[in-house]
């Protein structure tokens, strides 16, 4: 119990890293920043060992974070604390990818935890659907790029921590109410 509230608090934190990073930046300094940031990362690699098979991503992603941590300290410079999200993006299209090449989609996965018997239409769906996350992920991850190299600090912390979230938040909703559609047009 103690330890999965303790994965989910890591987690939440994690989700909340550019604002780590711009309150971290603006009212402290960047080693103590680093140093929080590379021990959130090893504590998600240390409780998450159960996640890794479900979500497989997370173990290279934490590592790549790690490396851009360290470069950033290695150059004095806070552009590898801004690459986390570009990061979680890349590694996120190339799962997402991977799946439409090897199969199952990943949210093809997603679809039969609650409709295993899932018919031929639904299976072509969740490929679009795929799609349209790589195609997320590619604007999402270009733009992280962008903020990271040439916005301020309050620019990259406000589009990545809020304007992202937001942006992925439309997308699960205007897919799930399009979803809703396409099921109630295929049982007519």
């Amino acid at each position: 119990m103690l330890k999965a509230l303790l994965t989910t608090l890591i987690m939440l934190c994690l989700a909340c890293y550019p604002v780590i990073v711009y309150v971290g930046l603006t009212q402290f300094n960047s080693q103590l920043v680093s140093i929080v940031l590379l021990f959130l990362l090893a504590l998600r690699l240390w409780l998450s060992k159960a996640l890794f098979d479900k979500m497989p991503w997370l173990k290279p992603a934490t590592f790549l974070a790690v490396i851009a941590i360290v470069l950033s300290k290695v150059f004095d410079s806070d552009v590898g604390l801004r690459l986390y999200p570009v990061i979680i993006n890349t590694v996120m299209l190339l799962v997402f990818s991977y799946s439409l090449y090897k199969g199952p989609s990943i949210i093809e996965t997603f679809a039969r935890i609650t409709e295993p018997e899932l018919d031929e239409q639904g299976v072509q769906y969740t490929k679009k659907v795929t799609q349209l996350w790589c195609v997320f992920f590619i604007v999402n991850g270009g733009i992280a790029l962008y903020t990271s190299l040439f916005a301020s600090l309050a620019v990259w912390a406000f589009y990545n921590g809020v304007i992202a979230y937001v942006a992925m938040g439309v997308l699960f909703a205007l897919e799930w109410l399009v979803r809703l559609k396409v099921k109630r047009k295929a049982r007519v």
